[in-house]
C-alpha cells in the first residue's frame, strides 16, 4: 500500500518483475515512550539548557512553528513548550508560523495544526516573506542580505518547533530551516537557494558537510539567536518516533544522527521506480511532489521512468514555478539560463524547476494525481490516474512488458546511498 493524500492505494507488481521494496528503518522503528511522552522527555533533559531557564526573566518570546505544508505535530510539542516557559516567566509569547515563501496559512489550517484551545488563546503570527517591515541581520556568508520577520529579531527569546527529515538539497530539514527559509524575506531565500549551491554536489538529500545552502541556515539561526529548538521525527504515520531539544546545533546534530542510523537505503537500478511524497499534507501540489521524485532520480536507470504518486489537490502550488515550464520547454536552455543567472537575480522558485528540470533530464516521469491532465503535461510529464495505468504507460515507453520495477513507499523519509 502507498500514501495517497490521506488514504492509501495498492500496488500490485508481479513477482518476476519486482526488483525491490525500499523503506526507511525509521517506519518500523518501535519506541518505548508514546508521542507526547518523547516531546516531554526531551524538553527535561535538553542539549543544554531547559527551556524554563532561558525564558526565566524575559518579556518577550517568539516561538516559530512550522506552516501548512509539514505534517510537524504542533499539537503535542507546543503545549508542553508553553507550559515551561509559563512555569518562570511572565513574558509576551508570539508563535510565529514559518511560511518560508509559502502561501499564507490560512485560519482553518492554523485550528487544525494547533488545535482550537491555542488557536483561540494564543497569539499567532503568519509570516509574509514579501512584508516590507523586516530586520536587516547584515550579510550571510554567501554575500546574499539577511533579511528576517522582525519578530524574529526583535524578541528576548527565540526558540522553535519542527521536525527532522531528509531534504532534497539542504541535507536534512528542521533546525536551522525554521529561521532560512522560515522567517526570511523573499529576497534572502531567493539568494540562498541560488543556481550555484543548488548544482552544488554537496547540497543533496542527506548532507549538511560543506553543503553551501546549510551553512548559510546555520549562520542565519546564530544570527538571529535562535537560542533553543524542540524538533521530532516522524514515522510514514506521521507519529512521533524521536525528539530532541535544547541548543539548535546539537539538538538538530542528535535527530540527524538518529535518521542517519535508519534511513539510509541502496537500491539496485531498475527500470521503473514507483514512489510517493508520503501522503498528506506533503502531496498536496506539484511543487511539493518534486522532493519524493528525487529519491527515485537516484533509483532508477538513466533514461527508465519514474511514476510518482502524489494527490495533489492544490494543482501545480506555485504559480513562478509552473509559468517556468510552460514558457520554457527545452530543458537544457532552461539549465543553462539558470546557471547565468547572478544570485541576487535568482527567479522565484528557480530551485524547484532547476531540481526538477534534472530529475525530467534523467527518466520519464508519469504522473499520478488528480491534478488537470493539461497542468501536469505542462511539466513535461505523462498524466495517470492509477498505479495500474501508470505501469502500463511505463512499459510502452520502455517497449519492455518485462521491465524490472522497484518501490520506495515514502521517497522523502529516505536517503539513497
Amino acid at each position: 500500500m502507498l500514501p495517497y493524500g490521506r488514504e492509501t492505494v495498492a500496488c500490485a507488481i508481479p513477482d518476476s518483475r519486482f526488483s525491490g521494496e525500499y523503506n526507511s528503518g525509521l517506519h518500523s522503528w518501535k519506541p518505548e515512550k508514546s508521542q507526547t511522552e518523547l516531546v516531554m522527555d526531551a524538553l527535561a533533559n535538553p542539549h543544554g539548557r531547559r527551556l524554563g531557564e532561558l525564558a526565566a526573566g524575559k518579556k518577550k518570546i517568539t516561538i516559530i512553528a512550522s506552516d501548512h505544508t509539514r505534517p510537524v505535530p504542533s499539537k503535542i510539542i507546543i503545549p508542553p513548550m508553553l507550559d515551561e516557559i509559563r512555569k518562570s516567566s511572565s513574558a509576551e509569547i508570539t508563535i510565529l508560523v514559518a511560511t518560508g515563501c509559502h502561501r499564507q496559512t490560512s485560519k482553518d489550517e492554523l485550528i487544525e495544526k494547533f488545535g482550537p484551545e491555542i488557536f483561540n488563546n494564543e497569539k499567532i503570527t503568519v509570516h509574509d516573506c514579501d512584508s516590507p517591515d523586516m530586520a536587516n541581520l547584515g550579510k550571510l556568508p554567501s554575500g546574499g542580505d539577511l533579511i528576517l520577520n522582525r519578530l524574529a529579531v526583535e524578541t528576548d527569546l527565540l526558540i522553535s518547533e519542527g521536525f527532522i527529515e531528509p531534504h532534497f538539497f539542504a541535507g536534512f530539514s528542521g533546525g536551522p530551516k525554521s529561521v532560512l527559509p522560515g522567517v526570511a524575506g523573499r529576497n534572502t531565500v531567493l539568494y540562498n537557494h541560488n543556481a550555484g549551491f543548488i548544482a552544488h554536489p554537496c547540497s543533496r538529500t542527506g548532507v549538511t558537510e560543506g553543503n553551501p545552502v546549510q551553512t548559510d541556515m546555520v549562520y542565519a539561526a546564530k544570527k538571529a539567536g535562535l537560542s533553543f529548538i524542540c524538533n521530532v521525527v516522524l514515522n510514514n504515520a506521521k507519529e512521533t518516533v524521536f525528539a530532541a531539544a535544547g541548543a539548535f546545533e546539537t539538538a538538530h546534530n542528535a535527530g540527524i544522527k538518529f535518521l542517519t542510523d535508519k534511513c539510509g537505503i541502496k537500491p539496485v537500478l531498475s527500470d521503473i521506480v514507483i514512489t510517493t511524497n508520503g501522503g498528506h499534507p506533503l502531496d498536496r501540489n506539484i511543487y511539493q511532489a518534486v522532493k519524493g521524485m528525487t529519491a527515485a532520480e537516484s533509483a532508477v536507470r538513466k533514461n527508465g521512468v519514474i511514476i510518482m504518486l502524489a494527490k495533489s489537490g492544490d494543482g501545480h502550488g506555485a504559480p513562478e514555478f509552473y509559468k517556468t515550464f510552460l514558457e520554457e520547454k527545452n530543458l537544457d536552455r532552461m539549465l543553462r539560463t539558470f546557471e547565468k543567472t547572478p544570485s541576487e537575480a535568482t527567479r522565484i522558485d528557480q530551485w524547484q524547476s532547476q531540481i526538477f528540470a534534472r530529475v525530467l533530464k534523467h527518466a520519464k516521469v508519469i504522473y499520478v494525481s488528480e491534478a488537470p491532465d493539461e497542468m501536469v503535461r505542462g511539466f513535461q510529464m505523462i498524466p495517470a490516474r492509477t498505479v495500474a495505468e501508470a505501469v502500463k504507460t511505463a512499459d510502452e515507453i520502455l517497449g519492455n512488458p518485462d521491465a524490472k520495477i522497484a518501490v520506495i513507499p515514502d521517497g522523502v523519509s529516505v536517503v539513497v546511498n
